[in-house]
């Protein structure tokens, strides 16, 4: 069976699972062949040897078990990261996060530090560190799985010397008191909340931010106005604008602006604490 023919039997299977079922089987046949989708369109027509391995791989995705899970990696402004089980799949929503934070670094004169808070498979503080040269990070995560992954990114990436990963709870580990910025992506979904079938398999620790879901956002606001941080960037979820906003004004902070996503929906803020 060639190429073409398999990318036609194989994608009906998962017509119901993804709008782009084709390409989908494109990108698990460009992954077992280790080739690239223009290697794959010129090649359309030769024979696939690897039939046995893509029915199992394309039966695991029918689940909607996540296709990042099943290559092994994810793209991420405009880079390929490496992905695992248990650590959360990164979104492209996110990029608009790293965007509003080099907006800021960019235009310091001197060196600067910053914290993120929960660091995943490690793609903003890559993304801060290959894109702002004069530049020294703290990353940290609850979750040893992901500080793992996240190491393994920064040295693919050469970025590992810019970084130090440290296991920790929020700020718990972290005693420096030279922080220019703290930016986190963290958990801020309801715990009550219905899951999409894919999502499901992705941990809930990385998702589920406490009963109403903007709870740990509130924390992290707590904790960084507590010390001398300058600036406070998260990412949030479509439905938080307005009480976070009554939140930080409770807090007498009015030095605070909201961005949407591509969806046009709400998704982050910049704070400015001093």
């Amino acid at each position: 069976m060639t190429i073409k023919e398999c990318v036609r039997k194989y994608s009906q299977e998962l017509k119901f699972v993804t709008h782009i079922p084709a390409k989908e089987i494109e990108i698990l046949i460009g992954y077992l062949l280790d080739k690239n989708p223009i290697w794959l369109h010129l090649n359309y027509n030769i024979e696939f040897e690897k039939e046995k391995e893509l029915k199992k791989l394309v039966s695991k995705r029918a689940t909607n078990y996540p296709i990042e899970y099943l290559i092994k990696k994810a793209s991420f402004y405009g880079e390929n990261f490496i992905v695992r089980e248990n650590v959360l799949i990164p979104r492209p929503e996110t990029e608009l996060l790293v965007d509003n934070a080099i907006d800021i670094l960019k235009e310091q004169k001197s060196k600067v530090k910053v914290l993120e808070i929960g660091t995943g498979s490690g793609i903003i503080s890559v993304m801060l560190a290959k894109l702002i040269e004069d530049i020294e990070i703290i990353a940290v995560d609850i979750n040893e799985d992901a500080l793992t992954l996240a190491k393994e990114n920064a040295k693919k990436h050469n970025v590992e010397e810019k970084i130090d990963f440290r296991l920790s709870n929020l700020y718990e580990s972290v005693v420096e008191n030279d922080i220019f910025m703290t930016i986190s992506n963290p958990p801020y979904i309801a715990d009550d909340y219905k899951l999409p079938e894919n999502v499901k398999y992705e941990p809930k620790n990385a998702l589920f931010g406490g009963k109403i879901g903007d709870e740990l956002l509130k924390k992290i606001i707590d904790e960084t106005y507590n010390k001398d941080i300058l600036y406070l960037l998260c990412e949030m979820g479509y439905d938080q604008k307005e009480p976070l906003t009554k939140y930080l004004k409770s807090l007498n902070l009015s030095d605070f602006n909201f961005y949407k996503d591509y969806e046009e929906f709400d998704r982050g803020f910049t704070l400015k604490l001093k």
